[in-house]
């Protein structure tokens, strides 16, 4: 009984480990090739002047928001290829004014899009003064 348990079938059973070993060794050389550093493209990094910062809000406050200063400076870092194929146009500054209901001068962050394969190293300054308009009086 215990002697049938490992004989019967022992084609099948040598087959199905030799096909486990595959399996564990394929997926264990992928998730290590996956964590492993691209070495073939090099980082490159730049840096854009006077970049303009915009105010962005939500869509029911069409208010005109002053920031001090009005461009900022930013280091991007990124692969060779991206950075170099990357236009000034690609990037925004922005500060979202619709996080608070701005009654008075405030310091907010700056956020940067850009593509997916860039990121941010530095934002100079990164925080503008935003300044909401003065409120207008209504006459009855």
């Amino acid at each position: 009984m215990l002697r049938d348990l490992f004989i019967k079938d022992i084609g099948w059973k040598l087959f199905s480990l030799f096909l486990a070993a595959v399996i564990w060794f394929t997926v264990n050389r992928i998730l290590h090739e996956s964590m492993l550093p691209q070495t073939d493209s090099t980082l490159r990094t730049v840096t854009y002047d006077n970049l303009p910062v915009a105010a962005v809000s939500t869509f029911a406050d069409v208010r005109s928001y002053h920031l001090a200063p009005v461009t900022v400076k930013v280091t991007i870092s990124g692969p060779d290829v991206a950075v170099k194929t990357l236009q000034a146009d690609q990037l925004h500054a922005t500060v979202n004014v619709g996080i608070n209901n701005l009654s008075r001068s405030q310091m907010l962050p700056v956020d940067i899009s850009l593509p997916s394969q860039v990121a941010v190293v530095d934002i100079e300054p990164d925080k503008v003064l935003v300044t909401p308009p003065a409120p207008v009086d209504k006459k009855p």
